[in-house]
Parts: C-alpha cells; structure tokens; sequence
C-alpha cells in the first residue's frame, strides 16, 4: 500500500499563494494590460506575392474595356463602340503560353500586350487586385504564380515593424504572404493600407509587387470575435460543472470548476506579464488546458468516490482526501510530464505564434497538476469539514454510488 501523504497540510498556503498571483495579474491587467493580437483588434489583412512580371497590357483606344481572369480563361468586356457589352474570350486551354495569348490579344483594336517571358503557363497567371480592372494606357501586369524567392523576413524587414504579423501561405516558389497589422486608434484603414503597400514597392519595386486579396477586420467585428469567445468559454465551464455534478456531486464540480478558472486566470496573469500576443491560437491553448486540467481532476475524484466506498473507518474526510490523491499522484505526474515532453520540443523548435501556443501549454500544465492536488481539493475539503463517514459521497445521503477508475 502507498504511502499517504498529507496533502490537506499545504491546502491553505496554496490557497493564499494562488490568491496573490492572480492578485498580480489583476495588477498587471491595469498596468499592463493584455496585448491583444490582430483577431482581437480593427486592422488590415492583406495577401501579396512578389514576382516579376512576364507581360503588361496597355490600351490606348476611345472605349472602355475590363479585363477579368479565371484559372480557365481572360475575358475582356467592350463598352462605348456602339455594341454594348461586347466580350472576347481567350481560352487558356487553346492558348497556353503567354506568348500565344498576346498573339490573340493584340489583334484586338488599340489593345498592346508586351511579353517578358512568353515560355509561361497561362493558366499559372494572376493580377494585381489592387488596381482597377480597366484597361488604359497604364501597364496592366500579368504575374507568374511559383517564381517568389522571398522570405517572411524579407517583407519584415520591408514593412520595418517587428508587430506585424506575417504568415506564409504556401510553399516555396508558390507562396503568398499574408501580412496582418493593426489600426492604430485614429488611423483611417485606407491610410494603412497605402502606407504597406508604399513600404513594399519602396523595397520590392512597384511592378512586382501583386497584392493578391485585401480585407479589413473592423472594430465590430474584431467585438464579436472577443464577445464569441468569453461566450464560447463560458459555455465550455458550464458544461464541465454539469457533467461533474452529474456523475459525481455539486461540490465535487463546482471544485473542479473553481481548480479550471484558477488555471485560466494563473495563463492570463503570465498573459499580461510577459507581454504575450493573445491571439486565437492563444485561446486555443487556454482551451486545452481546460479539457486537460478537467482529465486530471476527475481521475481524482473518482478515486475521491472510490475510497468513500472502501474506507469505512475514515474519521474525516480529509483523510480519504490524502489517500485518494496518494493513490492518483504518480499518474498525475506521469501523464504531466509526457505531455510537457512534447511541447517542450514545440517550445524550442518552432517559431511565432505555435511557440506562443507551446509557452501558454506549458505554464498551463504546471498549473493544472497544480490546481487538482492544491485547488479543487480545497474547496471540497472545505465544503466537507462537517462530513461524517455514514454520509458517503452525499453531504446528509448515505451510500451514495461508487465508480472505479482503474490506474
């Protein structure tokens, strides 16, 4: 038989101790404040890819004419010659290379198409969507899709803003980055929007740069997202309780919902401490450390309500406490620390926001072993101290229902 330890001994000094470091992150909300990532805030989301361009088209005539394309073919509408909407397909499937599509394209009136590299797929080309679709005597480029040779470092350096956030989509020659930046309070988004893509055209030159799509997330809808999320959590909290009172008894879940809210405010006091970006991912990880924290404080009360069962001659309830967590500590240990293994290597391998997400697990892990033994035992052991041996697991019930969880 193990030995049994007297967990109840350090149940007050954890309890004060877990007061005073959320009683800091409660300071550090108001002077630090929560460094909220682009999902929780207003600004631009803008995709770009760098590449020279392998033709330009130009249109010097009277009438109007727009251009659109497709992966299957370019379609030029004619407006303005007397014959209304008047288009002119190009199939790629017909017109393969770049130099069979200006083949086509310049034997329509006024309209001049330049090759750079007429070797290119057709189907593999795309358009600046920042300009206009209209064809004038400005150059309209066609860029090729698979010849960037830019890094995420490289659009950092250009943009010279260590807080913008830069994501890869893609891999190698075919990649686009996607480029996230806050508004300032004040800044109009189409201020932030040119002054980006000046940064890149200062760097990269005008014609190569293409910016593939461009979003605004505005101030309601970075609200909602925030407002979706406290909703989301909070459903997640009350489905644990009920779960918990079901199978077991109302303190028994409202001990293991007060052990997940401390491990939810101990993650958000190292939040605001360490200057941690909270983004979604972020979120993602506190989430997890509550499915996790939970996993390790049912297993104890199940054996809580095991040993209720198998430990007539307990005289308090403090006693089946200590054993029950004795009986559970090496597989609260265990299973902590394999775990901890694995985001441990995510930790030191891995860059950005999946270093922020290990970094969050970590310090939510050591505070969910944390919680189990010290926090929601606590509570129990307080809500119990008149508890005697023919109540069972009820307050005033006798023999209530006995489960085992097998270690």
């Amino acid at each position: 038989m193990r030995k049994t330890i007297n967990f109840n001994k350090g149940f007050i000094p954890c309890a004060i101790l877990s007061c005073l470091i959320i009683l800091t992150g409660v300071v550090g909300l108001f002077v630090k404040g929560i460094n909220f990532g682009l999902d929780f805030k207003p600004g631009l989301i803008e995709e770009v890819r760098v590449a020279e361009p392998v033709a330009n088209i130009v249109y010097n005539g009277s009438a109007k004419i727009s251009l659109d394309m497709n992966a299957g073919q370019m379609d030029l509408v004619i407006t303005g010659t007397g014959i209304e909407n008047e288009t002119k397909s190009f199939n790629f499937a017909v017109l393969s290379t770049v130099s069979q599509l200006a083949a086509e394209l310049n034997k329509v009136a006024d309209v001049h198409m330049t090759v750079t590299d007429g070797s290119y797929e057709t189907t593999k080309l795309f358009l600046n969507s920042a300009v206009s679709n209209q064809l004038t005597n400005t150059p309209m480029y066609l860029y090729p899709a698979g010849t960037s040779t830019i890094t995420t470092d490289d659009l950092r350096s250009a943009l010279g803003d260590e807080s913008v956030a830069i994501k890869q989509l893609g891999n190698g020659a075919d990649a686009s980055y996607q480029i996230r930046m806050a508004v300032s309070e004040g800044d109009a988004q189409n201020d932030l929007q040119t002054a980006v893509n000046e940064k890149l055209y200062s760097k990269f030159g005008k014609e190569n740069v293409a910016i593939v799509k461009t979003d605004f997330i505005g101030a309601g809808m970075s609200k909602s997202t925030t407002r979706k999320s406290i909703f989301m959590f909070i459903c997640v909290i009350v489905l644990i309780w009920v779960y918990a009172a079901i199978r077991f008894h109302w303190d028994f879940a409202l001990g293991s919902v007060i052990a997940l809210l401390h491990d939810t405010l101990i993650m958000f006091t190292f939040i605001c401490w360490s200057g941690m970006e909270f983004s979604t991912t972020v979120l993602a990880a506190v989430l997890t450390i509550v499915g996790y924290s939970i996993n390790a404080t049912v297993v104890i009360l199940d054996r809580i309500r095991y040993n209720l069962k198998m430990m007539p001659e307990a005289k308090n309830f403090d006693d089946i406490l200590n054993r029950s967590l004795s009986d559970t500590l090496t597989r609260s240990i265990l299973t902590t620390a394999t775990t901890l293994f694995a985001v441990l290597a995510l930790f030191i391998f891995t860059t950005g926001s999946i270093k922020d997400f290990s970094l969050a697990m970590i310090v939510g892990l050591i505070s969910g072993i944390y919680s189990s033994i010290y926090i929601s035992s606590a509570f129990i052991s307080f809500s119990r101290r008149n508890w005697k041996a023919e109540y069972g697991v009820h307050h005033s019930l006798k023999n209530g229902p006995v489960s085992v969880v097998e270690e």
